[in-house]
């Protein structure tokens, strides 16, 4: 049968809100115990409860927690950080998780599951995360962070009891380290003996300059001697992680690559100083190169290699523009990829021979997949959706030049429908996408939202901007001082390359993204004309507002971005898109979560009064209920059908599936 004929941007679609809602999930925090598989999955459904799930060794999948008091499930969910991450545990059975409705953690033993949810905090203003089990001393290790006070919340490393008595007594809980802005990922050695974690302090970030410690373990968990084994400006370390035999494995950027590292030597004797224990450790690369062997930790509990043996480790890792997994020995340092035709995502944990990990690749959307005597197999989709390989648009690695005379990077998209074909000379419509982050990623593994985008017609430029990780350190800190010019800039010149390309429409291109994705979506449409339309998802309008009225977490991160710390420098003005509302060149839609704590709704408001006085195309939609990211299948499938409405809208395309959006001054 013949392809009908419709412009492109008007094809009809099988992929609508409903195919990345309805019967999708997030998935994440991976990790194995024994022969069985542990993961946590956001259920858009359930207005994005998440879910802690488990694959036994039978291939049997189910919810592992029960009710909390017989009244709900739970919510396996932390918010340290505001971005959360690690928000449970698992060792021999037992699980120990946060809940993301009352902030409490809970303690499950999968083994005696008569006898409920053991609640191991009181409720209170302290949120835990990134927790670390030690069965020895009946005790778990969390991170801490304290709202209970005025000013900044506080972070502590801290020590719980599993018997459940600080769920009753707080004061059982014991601060094993304090002192610094930040503390995370501890990590405690096969042997009990000692733990190994991570701080730092404003204004860096865990990414910029990060501190490694290792100390040893006194009885009832305390730390006794202690040593700092990295501290070096403007060297950010990752995942401390101990080998089978006691070495610490840990990774850094000391070379400009986040690149693997093993110190030896750690025999600790009873009452030793702490001079002496150093002089005894030795700290070597690995496997140095051009290649990043984790990434910037945004959120708690990254997990970007294991150990597979006591020769071996399992690793991910990002080169040339794509992400590998296999194996590096730790004694030579020599790498083995394999070939099992899966990008890791850069969760990755293996035990007795067996490796799971995240992953996905240009036919496949995010997957849970495990690899067991040379034999890889899915063991959870992130959607039952199905998609026929015909309709994909595979995303091809783009570099093109910048108006500096330097490259950025990205993925492109063409459309691809093989029921439908444009008029001759017709141009499809280019949506940019911009990460957010900013210090973050894209990459080419099929993404559901940019299918639903190809294959009405539509281009999409997914740009990892200079600022973007898996290029090296110093790809990665172009951005600073430079935020809003050259990730605005490196977008623009991408959109401009395709269309002197004669692969796009100079006249429909739209440029849209998330946080970071939003304000650089804000400041494109302000200093830029080739843009002819927007959507910032949560975006940053003022950038002295968002610095001062931000969590802890990002509180400096601006600083750095911006290139000054004096908020009365007229630099946040002249970076903030509110500030050039006259200039700007298209029509906009805002969206924004009612109850956002890092980008609050403010944000959207003031930038949509701003352009509406002016007489600007703009609409706003507020989501009441959500927050930094929207969770709830309702929201996700509402903002997709008004982002197409949107552009049908303002570009004169009747689009199928869009809602019509309300724009004022259009």
């Amino acid at each position: 049968m013949s392809p009908s004929v419709a412009p492109h941007g008007e094809w009809e679609s099988p992929i609508t809100g409903e195919s990345f809602t309805a019967r999708s999930v997030s998935l994440s925090q991976v990790r194995v115990d024994g022969p069985e598989t542990y993961w946590v999955e956001g259920h858009p459904q359930e207005s994005g409860r998440n879910v802690l799930l488990r694959r036994n060794a039978l291939g049997q999948t189910s919810e592992v927690l029960p009710m909390i008091d017989g009244s709900r499930l739970p919510d396996v969910r932390t918010r340290v950080h505001e971005y959360g991450g690690r928000a449970y545990a698992v060792l021999g059975g037992l699980v120990v998780f946060s809940d993301g409705f009352d902030g409490r953690v809970y303690r499950f033993d999968t083994l005696a599951p008569s006898r409920g949810l053991v609640p191991l905090t009181p409720l209170s203003k302290i949120r835990y995360g990134d927790f670390e089990i030690d069965e020895v001393r009946g005790i778990v290790y969390a991170v801490a962070e304290d709202h209970s006070g005025e000013g900044e919340a506080t972070n502590s490393l801290v020590a719980i009891p599993l018997d459940g008595l600080a769920g009753r007594e707080a004061s059982a809980i014991v601060a094993v380290f304090s002192g610094t802005d930040f503390v995370e990922a501890p990590s405690v050695s096969p042997d009990g003996t000692k733990i190994a974690w991570l701080t730092w302090n404003h204004p860096e970030m865990p990414w910029t300059q990060s501190t490694l410690h290792v100390a040893a373990l006194g009885f009832g968990g305390e730390l006794r001697t202690q040593i700092t084994l990295i501290d070096t400006p403007d060297v950010c370390v990752y995942e401390p992680r101990w080998t089978i035999d006691g070495d610490l494995i840990h990774v850094d950027d000391s070379t400009g690559w986040a690149n693997l590292y093993r110190t030896e030597g750690f025999t600790w004797r009873d009452g030793e100083e702490a001079d002496a224990w150093t002089t005894r450790l030795r700290t070597r690369p690995l496997h140095p190169g051009h290649q990043a062997f984790s990434h910037p930790h945004w959120q708690l509990g990254l997990h970007s290699f294991d150990t597979f043996d006591s020769d071996q480790l399992i690793c991910s890792w990002a080169e040339d523009f794509t992400w590998h997994i296999g194996t590096v020995r730790l004694d030579n340092g020599l790498e083995e990829e394999w070939a099992t035709g899966w990008w890791p995502i850069g969760n990755v944990a293996s035990e007795d021979g067996r490796v799971v990990f995240l992953a996905d690749s240009a036919t496949h959307t995010p997957a849970i997949v495990e690899v067991k005597d040379g034999r890889t197999t899915i063991l959870r989709p992130s959607t039952e959706a199905e998609i026929d390989p015909d309709m994909v648009s595979v995303g091809q690695v783009l570099t093109w030049p910048t108006r500096d005379g330097e490259q950025a990077h990205g993925f492109y998209y063409p459309p691809v429908n093989p029921q439908w074909s444009a008029p001759e000379n017709d141009l499809p419509p280019l949506i940019v996408n911009v990460h957010g982050g900013p210090t973050s990623s894209s990459r080419p593994g099929l993404r559901i939202p940019f299918q639903y985008w190809t294959t009405r017609g539509f281009a999409v430029l997914d740009v990892n901007y200079r600022g973007s990780t898996g290029y090296g350190r110093a790809y990665r800190e172009r951005l600073n001082g430079n935020w809003g010019l050259i990730d605005v800039t490196d977008c623009a010149d991408g959109a401009q390359y395709l269309i002197d390309q004669g692969l796009v429409d100079p006249t429909h291109v739209a440029i849209r993204g998330g946080s970071a994705g939003g304000f650089t979506t804000l400041a494109a449409l302000t200093t830029t004309s080739v843009f002819t339309a927007g959507t910032s998802f949560y975006g940053v309008a003022d950038l002295r507002a968002l610095a001062r009225d931000t969590h802890k977490f990002e509180s400096r991160y601006a600083f750095r971005l911006v290139g000054s710390s004096d908020l009365e420098d007229p630099v946040w003005d002249e970076r903030s898109p509110l500030h050039h509302i006259e200039a700007t060149s298209a029509p906009l839609l805002l969206l924004q979560g009612a109850e956002d704590h890092v980008v609050p709704p403010a944000q959207a408001h003031v930038m949509y009064d701003a352009l509406d006085s002016a007489g600007k195309p703009v609409s706003l939609i507020i989501f009441d209920g959500e927050g930094h990211g929207f969770r709830k299948a309702e929201t996700i499938k509402q903002a997709w059908a008004a982002e197409l409405g949107f552009y049908g809208k303002v570009w004169g395309l009747d689009t199928d599936g869009g809602t019509d959006v309300e724009v004022a001054n259009l």
